[in-house]
């Protein structure tokens, strides 16, 4: 009840969850939406490779089955997923899921032969998708928003062999492989980019460097650069969710709500516009 009244005030229109278990029939999601107003008659659950059995001692201790031997930390299947809800039709023929990939079939991967159940391990871990929606301007005519919408595994909870890590570096290189058109179409433009990537550009463990130059991509505006969205006491506070619209949308204002008791992440918002003149 504490989110949906956070986000009742936030009053967006279009929302990503994270951490939402997935259910396929999208009734947990529509009383959710209700839940918070009556305003989201679009949705759509995505679901996540969290919980999704491996059939590997992933973690190597020695026992089968557990959470951290899915493929992504998981007690069940579709455990912690994503979804959306929005104001405006999302146009569900047209959004894509990379969640199938295996991690060491991205081009330059970080994944190493000897790295447990390699040969199926998927290398999303909440999900990487692509799922446009078709906004209404006051003018009567319609353009199409791509949400780029994610959450990526953390870059800890391993040892010196560091695959946690190089999991979540190549996570992130993904996404610019889908923005470069390495695994089919480029998303259309205008983008934004909606997604927990678990990786701070300066604190912290994981490959910040390559987080930083994410960052600095031309195609994106970074209203809510340096501002902390995980309130963790160890190992601190840190930016690991983002924002990030699309350079050609004019940025109207930006804003990053307080801490929601009881969740160590702050619901954070950003408000955009298309500019008067077409985009190209």
């Amino acid at each position: 009840m504490i989110v949906a009244e956070a986000l009742r005030a936030a009053d967006a229109d279009i929302i990503v969850l994270t951490r939402f278990d997935y259910d396929a029939t999208g009734q947990t999601l529509n009383s959710f939406g209700k839940l918070i107003d009556e305003s989201y008659p679009y949705s759509m659950p995505l679901v996540s490779n969290a919980g999704r059995p491996t059939e590997h001692d992933i973690d190597g201790d020695g026992r089968f089955g557990e959470p951290e031997d899915a493929q992504a930390y998981g007690r069940f299947p579709g455990q912690e997923a994503l979804a959306v809800l929005s104001r405006y039709p999302i146009a569900f023929e047209d959004a894509r899921s990379f969640n199938d990939l295996l991690w060491r079939d991205l081009p330059g991967t970080h994944a190493q032969a000897s790295d447990t159940g390699i040969a199926t391990q998927r290398l999303s871990s909440g999900g990487h998708w692509v799922v446009p929606v078709d906004i209404a301007r006051e003018s009567g005519t319609t353009r199409r928003l791509t949400l780029l919408i994610g959450h990526a595994g953390a870059p800890v909870f391993d040892g010196p062999e560091d695959r946690n890590g190089r999991r979540n570096l190549d996570e992130l290189r993904l996404w610019e492989q889908i923005l470069e058109g390495q695994h089919g179409p480029p998303p259309e433009a205008p983008v934004i980019f909606m997604a927990n990537t678990n990786l701070d550009p300066q604190r912290g463990e994981g490959y910040r460097d390559a987080m930083a130059q994410f960052l600095q991509r031309p195609r994106w505006q970074d209203p809510l650069s340096g501002v902390i969205t995980a309130h963790w006491d160890r190992p601190g506070p840190m930016r690991v969710s983002y924002l990030l619209p699309s350079s050609q949308l004019v940025l109207g204002a930006a804003r990053v709500w307080p801490l929601i008791p009881d969740r160590m992440h702050s619901l954070i918002t950003v408000d955009i516009a298309w500019p008067d003149t077409p985009l190209p």
